[in-house]
């Protein structure tokens, strides 16, 4: 986004849905997605999340634009950034990422679909998750894994399941099993499910009771 161009190197402050803030200096922006740096880590924000972004002077002191060198997690120099791109760049590689709640997750991202990715976390295995509603990335350290698991307890391998191009047709398939979106926030979102049509989905939860969820409000998914 052009009227960003002004704040480039800059300090700024950041507020993104859920009234989080973050301040940094900021990288890099594009069309969709803006990377700032913290003074510790890198945070690539999809702008469909970003409510302000405002020049800051808080923190100037604390570190410079001199405290970064190199190039950019998940990018080259001579491109210009976007969602999908720094989504694909990721691929394969250890990051966390927030969707939902107060849980970051941690893993790697296997495969991109239209609206969704299909992401791999030691701890929740195979997860399914709206491109919309990822609210910020970070990059592992090259010598850093999850939790510091090893290669055998955390192989980088694709996933092997049959993936439809959209959240909503991939959910289809797994009519009559039972399933926990959003990482079970809510007991509401723990369920199996009965019928999806029209976006909307229908689970049966744990006391037997039919609950009706607009496919756009769930966040992700994943088989217990």
């Amino acid at each position: 986004m052009d009227s960003f161009k002004k704040l480039k190197n800059e300090y700024v402050k950041v507020e993104i849905s859920g009234k989080t803030t973050f301040s940094g200096i900021l990288l890099d922006n594009g069309l969709d997605i803006i990377v700032i740096n913290d003074g510790e880590k890198y945070l690539y924000i999809p702008l469909n999340h970003v409510h302000t972004i405002k020049k800051s002077l808080k923190g100037e002191t604390e570190f410079t634009l001199d405290t970064f060198s190199g190039d950019l997690p998940f990018q080259d120099d001579n491109e210009n950034i976007s969602y999908r791109k720094i989504l694909n760049n990721a691929k394969g590689q250890f990051i966390e990422l927030f969707v939902t709640g107060n849980k970051s997750i941690h893993g790697y991202i296997t495969n991109i679909l239209n609206d969704y990715i299909v992401f791999y976390s030691p701890v929740f295995k195979t997860i399914l998750i709206s491109m919309h509603h990822i609210k910020w990335l970070i990059p592992y350290t090259s010598n850093l894994t999850p939790y510091t698991l090893n290669n055998a307890n955390l192989p980088i391998v694709p996933s092997n399941i049959p993936l439809a191009r959209t959240f909503e047709e991939q959910l289809k398939k797994y009519t009559d099993q039972l399933l926990v979106f959003d990482l079970g926030d809510a007991p509401d979102k723990i369920g199996l499910v009965k019928d999806i049509s029209n976006n909307i989905i229908e689970i049966i939860t744990a006391e037997g009771t039919p609950v009706y969820w607009k496919l756009t409000h769930l966040k992700s998914v994943h088989l217990p």
